[in-house]
């Protein structure tokens, strides 16, 4: 069994159309549908998904789930609801109540620089009171800010995506990359999503020659484990940098080294216990 964390779908044609991406990105302004990530996932052994947003728009996540409905290759959604607004605590009730609805992403505004500011601390703990997992991308500036909300809500699961994008060019990760990742690390809620790989390589397209990304994952298996590591593709704008096989034969390589319970948790068990999808 493989499930892949990190999937967004979309489509332009819609009536109201998207929030993202742009029209001028000829490359992922497309329709993006669960049929599509199918096409590419499955044949690679793939056999469900966590989709996570890629709107702003607080309906957008009604869709996913409505699209969910009638689609068991959907295990789980990853939505948008941005903390700090009016009607946080009412959205996130009526979207918990689905059980496919696992957790909440936001973008583009800084929280991390002062997480007392409004009611961001507030609206964080009321994730983990629906029982709701926190994605999040990281930079080096969220990282105090970041782990001050992990040390004051440690009953809050959270996501860290992207390998926290940490540059990929065959070397080590920096010091200080590393020093951020044992800190996290040392709070036990805090798992790490193994996505978007090619895109943080610095040879454009990305190599398959999974030597370049070995001292990323050698760090990344350090520091994590084996028991909070996930896989997810960060498909369609995996395709930036390479093809999705491209995506899976990397850590399918790499985990070849693994046990095979290693693998297992990666590939799946350990995507179970942070989402606690069905």
């Amino acid at each position: 069994m493989i499930i892949d964390t990190h999937i967004h779908i979309y489509d332009p044609s819609r009536p109201e159309g998207v929030s993202w991406p742009p029209p001028e990105n000829k490359l992922l302004y497309r329709t993006v549908l669960p049929e599509h990530a199918k096409a590419e996932a499955v044949p690679e052994g793939v056999t469900g998904t966590v989709i996570v947003e890629a709107t702003d728009w607080l309906e957008d996540n009604q869709w996913v789930l409505d699209l969910a409905t009638d689609e068991p290759f959907i295990v789980g959604l990853v939505g948008r609801i941005d903390p700090c607004t009016d009607n946080f605590a009412e959205s996130v009730a009526r979207f918990a109540a689905h059980p496919l609805f696992q957790g909440v992403r936001f973008r583009g505004k800084r929280y991390f620089d002062d997480i007392d500011r409004g009611s961001f601390m507030k609206d964080m703990a009321t994730l983990a009171e629906h029982d709701l997992v926190l994605d999040v991308g990281l930079d080096k500036e969220d990282v105090n800010g970041f782990l001050m909300m992990l040390e004051r809500l440690p009953e809050l699961r959270v996501m860290i995506e992207h390998i926290a994008g940490v540059t990929v060019d065959g070397n080590m990760p920096d010091s200080r990359w590393m020093e951020h990742m044992h800190q996290a690390a040392a709070h036990r809620q805090a798992w790490m999503k193994v996505s978007a790989l090619m895109e943080n390589s610095t040879i454009q397209p990305a190599p398959s020659d999974v030597s370049i990304y070995t001292p990323t994952l050698d760090a990344l298996w350090d520091i994590f484990g084996e028991d909070r590591l996930v896989y997810g593709s960060n498909w369609p704008v995996c395709e930036r940098a390479g093809t999705y096989a491209n995506c899976m034969h990397i850590v399918r390589t790499y985990f070849s080294g693994k046990r095979e319970v290693a693998r297992e948790k990666f590939f799946w068990k350990n995507s179970q216990m942070v989402y606690r999808w069905k």
